[in-house]
């Protein structure tokens, strides 16, 4: 066995890059029988260098991480600070001062990842990531490793756990958005300002690095469609329980039917009960995987939080660490197939509509035929006025105190169109006089 330690250097001491430190420590021997050399903590670079870091030796402690990258001896950096700068400047310098990178920055990959690949070839070094998309849930690895004779059609998954909670909260309890966050928010698994969650931003960086994996193609974060779930209310999980479906914030990405381009999105959607998803709960991550030859797989846990997520650098860094002993690198970007990004519009698809419409004779008519004229087939449609009970009726609180008198609810769900198709739709209906206002639309996948 090598008796040099190889010398790692942590960029981020919060609450992964701490978990990353103390399990380094404390499952230090085993780290060494599993990788064959000791491994080292040499160096942490932090914000605030006065703060109290149980288990890290204040020595080793520096505010000044590009001189720590720049060491030359330095074998491996974990990367756990996040953002695009300094970040990616620091990696970058890594890579040229000779050492290898693990990574949790899906912002960064989301955004960068080609070049961030091109500079780790260039220096003959690795670039591991499986921190980045689903915390402790090894799927990178499957998908560039074990799945690489494969052909991969869609990946579909819930990879942000804390719009998982608020709508998990959503569903079984009948919260409302603002109150299932709010609670969220006292349990620590929403930040104070959640915007990059719950609009999406988070779900899309991970979708795109996904897609990228799972395609051989290069999909950046401003190919995905993105769409928060803000706007998700108490009335759209009624309406989802009425076809037996709940609601879940899906990145979702897939291969054409002709397999000659792909698409990346992630949006609310309603998913059947009977869907390995629906099951998902709380703060956890699931993702489906579809294959030619594997056919159905899904990769279940915790997706997020200081030691899942460290788990997940853990394992890269073993992997890295096995890769210098060894002198050759792990996989890198494997972008042969170059298929182009389809738009969202492309995308196949169905939808359920609620509609605030006049209860009055004629308006159902009206309303197909706005469906036919965009070549859009309807599959069901529910109507009840606002007076005739409880029926199958969804009722639509829009903060102003529900529907006004002579004013019914009309839902429609569809059968599959273009997702163009079916907006252009929605654009058609608001401008009828009989339709008073679009409550909701949602798509409807995984069926």
């Amino acid at each position: 066995m090598r008796t040099r330690p190889l010398k790692v250097a942590l960029l981020g001491c919060g609450v992964v890059g701490s978990e990353v430190a103390r399990i380094m420590t404390t499952h230090a021997d085993d780290l060494t029988a599993r990788i064959g050399a000791p491994v080292e903590l040499a160096g942490v670079a932090v914000r605030r260098p006065s703060k109290v870091r149980e288990g890290i030796d204040p020595a080793l402690v520096t505010t000044d991480a590009t001189a720590l990258v720049k060491r030359g001896d330095i074998d491996v950096v974990v990367e756990v600070i996040g953002g695009i700068e300094p970040a990616r400047t620091l990696i970058t310098t890594a890579f040229e001062h000779g050492a290898s990178v693990v990574s949790a920055n899906k912002a960064l990959l989301a955004q960068d990842g080609a070049a961030l690949h091109a500079a780790a070839e260039e220096h003959g070094k690795d670039l591991y990531y499986e921190a980045a998309v689903a915390g402790a849930i090894p799927l990178i690895r499957p998908l560039r490793e074990s799945l690489a004779g494969d052909k991969v059609n869609r990946v579909l998954g819930i990879v942000n756990g804390t719009t998982n909670f608020i709508l998990d909260k959503m569903d079984t309890t009948g919260a409302g958005y603002q109150e299932a966050l709010d609670e969220a928010t006292a349990l620590g698994y929403a930040e104070a300002d959640p915007t990059a969650d719950v609009e999406g931003f988070d779900a899309a960086a991970k979708a795109a690095i996904l897609a990228g994996i799972a395609f051989h193609t290069r999909v950046r974060l401003d190919d995905v469609y993105r769409e928060g779930m803000t706007e998700v209310t108490a009335a759209d999980f009624a309406s989802a329980k009425q076809m037996g479906c709940t609601i879940k914030l899906l990145a979702i990405c897939e291969r054409a039917a002709d397999g000659g381009s792909v698409t990346a999105r992630v949006h609310p959607a309603m998913i059947p009960l009977t869907h390995p998803l629906a099951s998902v709960r709380g703060a956890y991550n699931a993702v489906f995987v579809e294959s030619d030859a594997a056919g159905q797989l899904m990769f279940y846990g915790p997706g997020a939080g200081g030691s899942p997520t460290a788990s997940a650098v853990l394992g890269d860094l073993v992997a890295v660490c096995r890769n210098r002993l060894g002198n050759t690198t792990g996989p890198g970007e494997s972008a042969y197939a170059a298929l182009p990004v389809s738009p969202m519009g492309d995308v196949v698809t169905r939808y359920h509509i609620s509609l605030d419409v006049a209860d009055k004779p004629g308006v159902l008519a009206q309303v197909a035929t706005v469906f036919a004229e965009h070549d859009v087939s309807i599959d069901t449609v529910r109507q009840k006025g606002r007076n005739q009970g409880s029926g199958d009726e969804v009722a639509v609180d829009q903060g102003g105190g529900g529907r006004r008198e002579g004013e019914a609810s009309l839902v429609v769900v569809t059968h599959r169109a273009s997702d163009a198709a079916l907006r252009g739709t929605v654009e058609a209906l608001r401008k009828l006089d009989t339709v008073r206002g679009v409550a909701s639309t949602m798509r409807v996948e995984g069926e």
